[in-house]
């Protein structure tokens, strides 16, 4: 049976200056990309093509400063590439479905596909998919019971939201074992990402049954970087599922800023999603 907590999540700038550090780190693409590097990436992500001259026009700037940006740029270089007819592409578009997470996901799908699959038929796809890109699947760890421990709470978490909510939820993405780890700069690890209209939920799973701080930090670790990567139509919702505890939802200092990061056991996720969707209120 599913369980309700209510609580608000509140994401605030430290309000000490001693107390920077931790959010600082986690603003670190904003700072290591200029504007116009950004505006430029998000011109490319939402178009499936595009050329120079068409983004001088648009932003209203001189074509040869942007073709030299195009091709100096560090975020240009790690996030796009440019096709046999110099229209430039991003690895990921910034569009519904967002072409290219297959790409970078052990497993990439719909909701409804999920939901379609038996347990192990997603499992041997999602390792499949973890060769196609890489990932390494040493068990020694327990690799493989974990997958499994995840896909069983994702998949609890929508029954539990065909319970509680009128969500049409068969139609989000939804990526297992997300890996952007071809790139210098931006370097990406996230065991499950759900996209619904307008959010990103990016969930970090332990199977532990006890808050760690460093894996606080780690959860909102990427949200810079996924928030440069989605673009402004989508916000980047972080948290730490700790599959080993129950009846857990706590919201957790991100180190030493004043904002929080919720934390919950497996049967307490649907929480989470309620906190940005209010389908509990």
């Amino acid at each position: 049976m599913a369980q309700y907590r209510d609580s608000r999540i509140l994401l605030q700038v430290p309000a000490k200056d001693d107390d920077r550090k931790e959010a600082v780190s986690l603003r670190q693409s904003a700072e290591l990309f200029p504007e116009t590097d950004r505006r430029i990436y998000a011109m490319i992500s939402a178009h499936d093509g595009i050329k120079a001259r068409e983004i001088a026009s648009a932003l209203g700037e001189d074509r040869t400063a942007i073709n030299r940006l195009l091709v100096s740029s560090a975020l240009m270089r790690e996030m796009c590439y440019q096709d046999r007819d110099y229209r430039w592409h991003a690895l990921i578009r910034q569009q519904v479905p967002h072409e290219g997470l297959y790409g970078f996901s052990g497993w990439y799908g719909l909701v409804s596909e999920f939901l379609s699959l038996s347990e192990d038929d997603w499992l041997n796809q999602l390792c499949d998919g973890c060769r196609r890109i890489g990932r390494n699947l040493n068990d020694t760890r327990g690799l493989i019971h974990s997958f499994r421990d995840c896909g069983e709470t994702i998949r609890m978490l929508f029954g539990d939201l065909a319970q509680l909510s009128d969500l049409s939820f068969e139609p989000w993405e939804l990526a297992f074992e997300f890996r952007l780890n071809r790139a210098r700069m931006i370097r990406i690890y996230a065991d499950v990402m759900i996209v619904a209209p307008g959010r990103v939920f990016v969930l970090e799973f332990k199977m532990k049954n006890k808050i760690d701080p460093d894996e606080v930090l780690q959860a909102a670790k990427y949200v810079p970087y996924l928030e440069l990567i989605f673009g402004q139509t989508h916000e980047i919702l972080p948290a730490l599922v700790l599959t080993g505890s129950s009846d857990l939802f706590e919201l957790v200092p991100i180190g030493k800023t004043d904002a929080l990061l919720p934390v919950c056991s497996g049967n307490m996720l649907f929480n989470v999603l309620n906190e940005y969707m209010g389908f509990l209120d």
